[in-house]
C-alpha cells in the first residue's frame, strides 16, 4: 500500500502537476484509511475495500468531522482509486457510486452586488495606498483570481492594452483571465500615479506593494479588506477570498455557464464549482419568497 501510495503522489506531482499542500493532504489522507483497514482487518486492495471506504467515512461522521473533511476524504479515496484502476492495479473501483455528504452549511459566505459596490467605493483614490487598494479590489472581483494569486502578481503578467492578466494557480498552472474596463482602468491609474511614491525607487517586480515598497502580503491584504468592510458597514463575516466567491456567483446569476466559471476560477473539477450553484439556487429562493404573493401561506 505505501509503495502505490508513493506511486500516485508521483503522478499527481508529475502529471497532474498539484501543488505540494494537496500532495502533504492526499497523503495523509490515505495513511488514515490504510491506518484503519489494518485496525479493523481490511485489505484496501480487495474486493472488500469498498466496505471498509464506507465504514471509514461512517467513522469519520461519527468522531464530528465537518462534512466538507468527509468530503475531502472521499475525494482523495476516489482520485487514489482511479489512477489504481487505470493502471491495471484494480479491476473495479470501490468508490463508484459513492456520494459525497452534503456541504450545503458550509457555503461560502457572498456579498450582494450593492455590497460589493459599496466595498469598491470606501478606497481614497487620492491617496497612493487608497489607489492601490481600489485597483486591487476592482481587479479581484473583476477576475475572481485567489487573494495568493492577486499578490503573487508580476508587471509583465498585466496587459492592459489587450485587456487580461495571466495568472499561475495551484500546481503553477497558468490561466489567461479577461479584465473588465473598470478594473483596468483603476489598475492603470495606480500603475501611472501611485506605485513609483510606494516603490520609493526600489527595484521590484510585484504589481502590488506596501507602503515600504516590498510585495504586498496575505495579512496585509486581509488587514486591507477588514477595514474597508467596516467602513462599508458590511455585517457579513468578510474573508480573503469573499470577493472571489462573490464573483463567481454573480456570473452565475447573470446567465455564465459553469463550465466558463470553472475555467475563470481555475478549479481542477467542476464539482469545485458546483457549490456556487447551491448559492445562487438558495438566491432564487430568497427572490422567490420575497416577491410571490402566495410563497408563505
Amino acid at each position: 500500500m505505501e509503495r502505490l501510495v508513493d506511486s500516485f503522489l508521483g503522478y499527481l506531482l508529475l502529471e497532474r502537476g498539484l501543488a505540494e499542500n494537496t500532495l502533504v493532504s492526499y497523503k495523509l489522507d490515505l495513511i488514515d484509511f490504510h491506518a484503519f483497514c489494518r485496525q479493523e482487518g481490511f485489505d484496501p486492495l480487495s474486493l472488500t475495500a469498498r466496505q471498509a471506504i464506507i465504514l471509514y467515512l461512517l467513522k469519520l461522521k461519527r468522531e464530528g468531522k465537518a462534512p466538507a473533511t468527509v468530503s475531502r476524504r472521499l475525494a482523495a479515496l476516489r482520485t487514489f482509486y482511479r489512477f489504481l484502476l487505470n493502471e491495471g492495479m484494480l479491476h473495479q473501483d470501490p468508490t463508484n457510486n459513492l456520494e459525497s455528504p452534503r456541504i450545503m452549511e458550509r457555503l461560502p459566505q457572498v456579498l450582494s452586488v450593492s455590497e460589493v459596490e459599496s466595498l469598491l467605493n470606501q478606497p481614497r483614490v487620492t491617496d497612493p495606498a487608497g489607489l492601490r487598494d481600489k485597483a486591487m479590489l476592482e481587479l479581484l472581483y473583476a477576475t475572481g483570481i485567489r487573494v495568493s494569486e492577486l499578490i503573487s502578481l508580476d508587471l509583465d503578467q498585466v496587459n492592459l492594452k489587450h485587456g487580461f492578466i495571466r495568472c499561475l494557480g495551484k500546481g503553477s498552472k497558468e490561466r489567461i483571465i479577461p479584465l473588465g474596463s473598470v478594473a483596468s482602468h483603476y489598475v492603470s491609474e495606480y500603475l501611472v500615479r501611485a506605485r513609483a511614491k510606494l516603490t520609493r525607487g526600489k527595484l521590484t517586480s510585484a504589481l502590488f506593494v506596501n507602503r515600504r515598497g516590498r510585495r504586498l502580503t496575505r495579512q496585509g491584504f486581509w488587514k486591507i479588506i477588514k477595514k474597508y468592510a467596516s467602513a462599508a458597514r458590511i455585517k457579513k463575516d468578510i474573508h480573503p477570498h469573499t470577493l472571489r466567491h462573490s464573483f463567481a456567483t454573480h456570473m452565475l446569476e447573470n446567465g455564465a455557464d459553469l463550465r466558463s466559471v470553472q475555467e475563470l476560477l481555475g478549479h481542477a473539477d467542476i464539482s469545485t464549482t458546483q457549490i456556487y450553484t447551491h448559492l445562487t439556487r438558495a438566491r432564487l429562493k430568497e427572490v422567490y419568497d420575497q416577491a410571490h404573493p402566495r410563497a408563505n401561506y
